[in-house]
């Protein structure tokens, strides 16, 4: 048994590694990491440099920001005390979402090393001080203590809180990823971070949208409610203990860094206790499995799912697609992205005041675009269905059924985005237009997405979380896409100017929409799924060759 256990073992502790010599040890090899890393190629030094002079400029850029901030009363402590509280998540997120980002994340590597608990994770502390990361947080807080810290006793508590928070931030990091570390080196591991875009795209636009409304509300005043909550969290309630000490409340500044350094205390033993879980408990992939009848309890017709589609190809065609969404990591990423991003952009705009209820058409026209390369979302193994395509007949079933997984997803969500948008603008009589022109986009975007997947295929490489075109490919990928949005909307036009002559004229009339929508896309569908089918099957060799690239 590993000695990281607690107990004693048959293999006694290497020369050095008490933590007097552990942690000097621990920074050597995080230095050496991070040398050696430089060394590969011309290419990633580049890069690191690159990030280190932009981490540089921004942490720079704040630390005399905040420091403007000095004598700003109440508004620097809400900015400080906030700024540090968003600080700290970032560090408790950043690393299940980046987890390949730092070699040194990952404690699986020490497994077979005859290193106690307590010594390594004051040695692996220490060396996570080191690198970009770090300084940026080190700058910010540094700022932080600047513009509250008011008198000697302020000082003295800002010197304490600086350390105390930024090891809190880095000990969260810590904690979390030894926590995680067998889901972020499996496959929901890498679907995390496929996602991480959305979860960025999606912050920016909360931040936008807070941004607005503190500038409608007067100021920064009416954050001070959040702020006088979050200076009791840590790492926050280390700052505001400067805060606190700067207006006399010595008392209350004895508290809130009492609070960090209990949290602090509390992450070290968490941590603590996560390595030694981590290297003494086996994984799934040393259990045996539970049974050999799991994999046949859901069969080839696919459970409950299989039961709701309709007999032959086109049930294994949509449950194949459907399957993709829900195990792919890319096609489960651009799936997410586009229904997350389909409902923020009217939402947001509707809380705002400054959108339209039409604005629901990006929900139909973002999870249209999964229709076009569907062929090259299939890879290599597109070999597979080649192989049951003989005749444009084929290629229509084919395409077909996965139109139809497409369109089981996104008709329903489109209305319910239409609807909730009308609800937040109060725009009811407007729906029944949006239903119908989402509908007649929709239509547009399958038929002309299967027949740009016949057309312009290519590969989807399969060795990178963002990489989504081949090399050489990138100009089909371009042609396939933006010909489609642009013809998707040309396609739509007469529905959309329909839409425009009845709202105009006759408004109660708009529901004559619907009907004329949901009809011209299902026509527009059929027409270019079928043109699609006849190119599917005359082409089927050169798109083989083309998603096979790469």
């Amino acid at each position: 048994m590993s000695v990281l256990d607690g107990r004693p073992g048959p293999v006694a502790a290497a020369p050095g590694a008490g933590a007097e010599g552990l942690v000097p040890l621990f920074v050597r090899l995080k230095l050496a990491l991070l040398r050696n890393g430089l060394r590969q190629s011309a290419g990633r030094r580049a890069a690191f440099v690159a990030t280190l002079v932009v981490v540089v400029l921004i942490a720079a850029g704040q630390l005399l920001g905040l420091v403007l901030l000095r004598g700003e009363g109440q508004d620097a402590a809400t900015v400080v005390v906030l700024s540090t509280g968003v600080l700290a998540l970032g560090w408790a997120v950043l690393p299940l979402f980046f987890p390949s980002g730092d070699e040194t994340l990952d404690p699986s590597r020490l497994v077979m090393l005859p290193l106690r608990p307590r010594p390594l994770v004051r040695a692996l502390l220490a060396a996570s001080l080191v690198g970009a990361g770090p300084l940026f947080a080190l700058c910010l807080l540094v700022g932080s203590v600047l513009a509250v810290a008011h008198g000697a006793g302020a000082v003295v508590v800002g010197v304490v809180a600086v350390p105390l928070a930024l090891l809190i931030c880095v000990a969260l990091a810590r904690s979390v990823a030894t926590a995680n570390i067998r889901l972020l080196t499996s496959r929901k591991g890498r679907d995390l971070a496929v996602l991480s875009g959305l979860v960025i795209a999606v912050g920016i636009q909360f931040v936008n949208f807070g941004a607005q409304r503190i500038g409608r509300a007067g100021g920064l005043s009416s954050l001070e409610p959040v702020a006088d909550v979050v200076r009791w969290l840590p790492a926050a309630s280390a700052i505001g203990a400067v805060d606190s000490a700067s207006g006399g409340s010595y008392g209350e500044a004895v508290a809130q860094l009492l609070v960090s350094v209990v949290a602090l205390a509390g992450l070290l033993w968490w941590w603590q206790r996560g390595l030694v879980t981590l290297m003494t408990a086996p994984d799934g992939s040393t259990v045996a499995a539970a049974g050999p009848s799991r994999g046949k309890a859901r069969g080839a017709g696919g459970g409950r799912l299989g039961r709701l589609l309709p007999e032959g190809r086109t049930r294994t065609v949509m449950g194949r697609s459907l399957r993709y969404v829900l195990r792919d990591p890319k096609t489960k990423g651009a799936w997410i992205t586009s229904l997350a991003v389909g409902l923020i952009v009217p939402v947001f705009n509707a809380l705002q005041g400054t959108g339209s209820v039409y604005f629901a058409c990006f929900a139909p026209g973002l999870l249209g675009m999964q229709m076009y390369n569907q062929f090259g979302q299939d890879t290599s193994a597109f070999w597979i269905v080649a192989q049951t395509i003989a005749s444009p007949r084929d290629a229509y079933e084919e395409l077909r059924a996965r139109a139809l997984a497409l369109a089981v997803v996104t008709v329903p969500y489109t209305v319910a985005v239409g609807a909730v948008t009308a609800g937040l603008l109060g725009s009811w009589g407007s729906l029944t237009g949006v239903v119908g022109v989402s509908f007649a986009l929709l239509g547009g975007m399958l038929g002309l997405g299967a027949l740009g997947s016949a057309l312009f295929p290519y590969s989807v490489p399969q060795d990178g979380g963002f990489k989504n075109v081949a090399p050489g490919q990138g100009g089909l990928a371009w042609i396939s896409v933006s010909g489609g949005m642009v013809g998707s909307v040309v396609v739509a036009a007469p529905v959309v100017a329909l839409t425009i002559a009845l709202t105009v004229t006759d408004y109660g009339s708009l529901w004559i929409v619907v009907p004329v929508g949901a009809g011209y896309g299902l026509l527009a569908a059929w027409a270019g799924l079928r043109l699609a089918a006849t190119r599917t099957a005359a082409r089927l060799p050169e798109i083989l060759a083309a998603v096979s690239k790469g």
